[in-house]
């Protein structure tokens, strides 16, 4: 891959890793602040449950920052774009979709296929 287009999807991973540490950083002040007190009992379980919710995406997030943070390595090494399963060049429309990925569509469409016959 050109320098050129490394240096954009560099900057592309920055700022998605950017966004989800924002989105982190709101959700921690949310829960910092304590919210309200609430009485009654409804409110309360719905706000637990928004709270899960919420705390379910935040993991996500933070697994993908770390997928973020492999694919900046892999810029760094010279290896952004390279398949982990066959070697072979990811194709640009796949980085462009998803700028972290370490698999090409070939081999991503394999692995689903074998996740869903083992019933992950």
């Amino acid at each position: 891959m050109d320098p050129k287009k490394l240096e954009y999807f560099k900057n592309l991973l920055l700022e998605k890793k950017r966004q989800l540490i924002q989105e982190a950083d709101r959700t921690f002040h949310q829960l910092e602040s304590g919210g309200e007190h609430l009485s009654d009992l409804t409110d309360i379980a719905s706000m637990e449950s928004d709270l899960g919710f919420e705390l379910r995406i935040r993991d996500r997030e933070r697994k993908l920052i770390r997928k973020i943070d492999k694919a900046l390595q892999k810029i760094e090494e010279g290896s952004y774009g390279i398949c982990e399963a066959c070697g072979e060049e990811i194709e640009e429309k796949r980085l462009l979709a998803r700028p972290e990925a370490t698999l090409c569509i070939r081999c991503k469409r394999e692995q689903e296929q074998m996740e869903k016959l083992r019933g992950e």
